[in-house]
Formats: C-alpha cells, sequence, structure tokens
C-alpha cells in the first residue's frame, strides 16, 4: 500500500497494490498490523456503508468529545469528491480542507484522523461508500459546519444547483458559528 502524506497531520491518502488480470482483481484492503505501523495505531469499532445518487451531499459531519471519531474510507462503486475540514483548535491548519477523488476505479482510501469534518459528494450516477470509525455514534455529540461556507473555499466540482442536502445539512452552522 502506498502512504500519501497530505499538509495535514495524521491525514493520508493510501492507494493499495492491486492485481489484475483476465478473472479480475484482488486487493489487500485493510491489515490491521499494516495499518498501526503505517498509520496509526486504531481500533475500527464499526463499518458503515451507504448508497447515494448524482449530486448527493453528505456532510460537513463530525463527532465531538468522548465520541470523536478516526475513518477509513473508500468507495466500492461510482465516484466522489471527498473533502475535509481541519477543526482542531489548535492545529496550525485549522479551517482549512483538503479533498480527494475516491472512486472503484482508483480503489484510494482516506484515513481522517480525530478532529476534522468530513464530507462527500456523489460526482457519477450513484455511489456505494463504505468506511471503517474507531469510536461509536452519538446523536448527542454529533456536529456539522456548512458544506459551503465561504470562509471555507471549497469547491465541489458540482454546480451547486445540482447539490441534494438532507434537511439536517441544509442549516448547519459555519465553522465561525461552531466555534462560537
Amino acid at each position: 500500500m502506498k502512504v500519501i502524506a497530505t499538509h495535514f497531520e495524521g491525514l493520508f491518502e493510501l492507494e493499495p497494490n492491486v492485481f489484475e488480470d483476465a478473472r479480475g482483481y484482488f486487493m489487500e484492503s485493510f491489515k490491521q498490523s499494516w495499518f498501526d505501523e503505517n498509520i496509526a495505531p486504531t481500533t475500527f469499532v464499526q463499518d458503515n456503508e451507504s448508497k447515494s445518487s448524482r449530486g448527493v451531499l453528505r456532510g460537513l459531519h463530525f463527532q465531538e468529545g468522548e465520541f470523536a471519531q478516526a475513518k477509513l474510507v473508500r468507495v466500492l462503486q461510482g465516484e466522489v469528491l471527498d473533502v475535509v475540514v481541519d477543526i482542531r483548535p489548535n492545529s496550525p491548519t485549522f479551517g482549512k480542507h483538503h479533498h480527494t477523488i475516491l472512486s472503484e476505479a482508483n480503489k484510494k482510501q482516506f484515513f481522517i484522523p480525530r478532529g476534522f469534518a468530513h464530507g462527500f459528494v456523489v460526482l457519477s450516477e450513484s455511489a456505494v461508500f463504505a468506511y471503517k470509525v474507531d469510536n461509536v455514534y452519538s446523536k448527542a455529540h454529533e456536529g456539522g459546519i456548512l458544506y459551503n461556507d465561504p470562509a471555507l473555499g471549497i469547491d465541489w466540482q458540482i454546480p451547486s444547483s445540482e447539490i441534494l442536502l438532507s434537511e439536517k445539512d441544509a442549516i448547519l452552522p459555519t465553522l465561525e458559528e461552531w466555534k462560537k
């Protein structure tokens, strides 16, 4: 597995070794000992999966306090623009974002440590998104940042008229409002 460092502490893109032939392909998508040694000692406790159609934007979400979560995300079918925003108060990259394309074609994964808001938008007709988390979900500790907060300057690579949001995501606070 190739590890691609980002400008954010602890945030990594991962490119698996894929072995293809006429029958299809094989890849090792996760190995605990390799992950602990090369990325971060992490115990994942739950796997989640969602299917969404083109234009669906989920995010920017996070869990706070004792329920903060690290995630290892990937796309099984389709293509998404995956985006994170650093919300660690003392981080030199606080309020900055990073994005990458995850797809069934590139088979990349993205490790998102605790302290980041996370979201994605579906660029293909549909996408199946899978992720591991290192902590359980708590509704009382969920938070979010408005996806189109001008202060973040995120280019979602899809016209805003095509973006489909949940009611909850449409009314999230801006980063500045959340900080207060």
